[in-house]
């Protein structure tokens, strides 16, 4: 088979790994170095800059640089640089394209496969955000697979014989996740997942750059927040003040001629303390303690069962992380791989096992799990925004789930089929991820006509979901796969389907309520005389919340009259 290269697409800094010789090998970027800084940027020639160079640039033009583009993956917000505006995929497909560069050069031939690491905790979109990025960088992705699971396989490879429970603590830069997985005769089997994706060292960052500006404010009355370069000079003192403090009791900051009052240019010089620094860090260290007690209860596991504790991710150095663990487990963790490695050189194995260059019989047999519930939107009859669950969090996958629904009113002849990721049993409150509609259903009364709806969700963490009418065999399935749907670098917005209650964000909604309130009244009590009328004011309904999220309220007014018309024929 081609070469396939295990990629760990950070936050902070991304690296790439070979297997040679059976074992995982960290590959040299352009500088020689085996950890590139995830920062991609335009210089003033109008080039694109990344890794090392761009994590420079950013101190003297924050404005043309962006860091921490992963914080920004699968939520369709667009990123500044320069003049223009650029979607998290098309940065993030920039910085792997630097990765097919150098590790195509460093192997001398033509690097097109990867396999690609992601939280355990990113839902259906970001992953899929991920796959394109990889693809628009010019790389077959083989495989998406969890942060915490790489890192296990880097552990595993090497305990082959181990039998034991183990905990994956993975505290990387902008992501935190948290594993439970069982070995035991060369198989490595996840059996839980949770974690926070707006937790990591950036957020350790953050209280110490907070702490520095409060400091320099109640000092000068200058606010630094509102210069962008010495909002990047701040976060450079602070990434370097974290990671003294780390062997360090103090750590002294001098920002000279940082801002100016009148005439006279004023400086940051302060002392920060290791134990100042763990006081302001303790609510962030706190919120890891949730997913570890939802990964223990899922997985039906308790302290006392737990063999190992291993710390991944460079947010780890930080010497009060491993304290706070122990204190809350009463177990003290270990470094057992290299936190900076582990995720590539896993992602390697992963992508080695797939080609053939670790042998079978040295290879680890591994299970992941779903680390969100997955179902669709239905209705009892009285609520129509109940969420049924096919596939439960932290299910093995690969999977394929299926369930029997019914329509509910009489002579439906179609339905659609809306898709949710998250735990909570009001359909709404969860991830809308995407849907299809579903035709030709045989016109009966309700509840006469069953159609099957299946989840088959692989080990790329990628859904498909199709719905048959069982009486005829038609069918109808979407693939929630952002591949389809390159980026041309302005968002679109193409992330599954709009969840249209986002109409209640836009102040100007609020001249439409009574309109929307009244509609789904109507609809939900079946106060409609004919399906076709109820069809038209569904799609007409969400013609105006478009609008209204759009902030087109010319185009929704329009909208509302046609509404109004046919609620007045209604005589609603």
């Amino acid at each position: 088979m081609d070469t396939i290269i295990g990629i760990d697409l950070g936050t902070s800094t991304t690296e790439a790994a070979i297997i040679r010789n059976g074992k995982p090998e960290m590959i040299l970027n352009m500088d020689g170095e085996a950890i590139t800084p995830s920062a991609v940027g335009i210089d003033a020639s109008g080039n694109w800059v990344i890794g090392e160079k761009a994590r420079a640039q950013y101190l003297l033009s924050p404005e043309k640089t962006a860091i921490e583009v992963k914080r920004k993956i699968g939520t369709g917000d667009l990123i500044p640089l320069g003049n223009q505006r650029y979607n998290p995929v098309d940065l993030s497909a920039r910085l792997l394209e630097y990765v097919k560069h150098y590790a195509s050069e460093s192997l001398g031939e033509e690097v097109t496969h990867a396999v690609i690491s992601v939280p355990a905790y990113f839902n259906d979109i970001q992953r899929q955000c991920v796959v394109r990025a990889g693809v628009q960088a010019g790389f077959t992705v083989d495989r998406i697979l969890n942060e915490p699971t790489a890192a296990a396989l880097s552990y595993g490879l090497e305990h082959m014989d181990d039998e034991s429970h183990i905990l994956v603590y993975d505290l990387g830069g902008g992501t935190f996740d948290v594993t439970l997985l069982e070995m035991f005769s060369g198989v490595l089997e996840v059996k839980a997942s949770n974690g926070d994706n707006q937790l990591g060292g950036k957020d350790f960052d953050q209280k110490l750059m907070d702490h520095i500006f409060t400091a320099f404010r109640q000092k000068t009355g200058v606010d630094l927040t509102s210069d962008k370069a010495a909002m990047a000079r701040v976060k450079d003192a602070a990434e370097k003040c974290k990671k003294a403090l780390s062997s360090e009791d103090e750590y002294h900051i001098v920002l000279p001629a940082i801002a100016m009052k009148g005439s006279k240019p004023l400086a940051v010089d302060m002392t920060v303390t290791a134990e100042e620094f763990e006081a302001m860090s303790a609510p962030l260290l706190e919120r890891t303690h949730s997913p570890i007690d939802i990964v223990l209860e899922d997985s039906g596991i308790d302290f006392s069962q737990i063999d190992k504790i291993i710390l991944v991710g460079g947010s780890t150095r930080m010497p009060m992380v491993a304290r706070d663990i122990e204190k809350y487990t009463g177990i003290r963790p270990v470094l057992a791989v290299n936190p900076d490695y582990a995720v590539a050189e896993g992602a390697a194995i992963q992508a080695g096992i797939i080609s053939g260059a670790i042998e079978p019989e040295d290879s680890l047999v591994m299970t992941d799990v779903c680390p969100y519930s997955l179902g669709i939107k239905v209705s009892n009859g009285f609520d129509h925004d109940l969420m049924s669950f096919l596939i439960p969090r932290n299910t093995t996958i690969p999977v394929t789930r299926s369930n029997t629904y019914y329509t509910f009113r009489d002579y439906q002849t179609d339905v659609d089929v809306v898709v949710y990721q998250g735990e909570s049993d009001v359909a709404s409150s969860n991830h809308l991820i995407g849907d299809f509609r579903l035709s030709g259903i045989p016109s009966k009364r309700q509840g006469e006509e069953p159609l099957l709806v299946s989840f088959t969700y692989n080990l790329n963490g990628i859904l498909e979901v199709k719905a048959t009418i069982q009486s005829t065999g038609k069918d109808a399935s979407i693939e929630i796969n952002m591949m389809d749907n390159p980026s041309s670098g302005e968002d679109t917005h193409d992330y599954g389907t709009m969840d249209l209650e986002k109409w209640k964000d836009n102040p100007a909604g609020r001249e439409f309520r009574s309109t929307i309130r009244n509609v789904e009244r109507a609809l939900d009590r079946d106060l409609i005389s004919d399906i076709d009328t109820e069809d038209e004011l569904t799609d007409l309904l969400t013609d105006l919340k478009e609008a209204i999220i759009d902030n087109d309220l010319d185009e929704a007014r329009d909208i509302e009259q046609e509404i109004l018309d046919i609620l007045e024929e209604e005589d609603i």
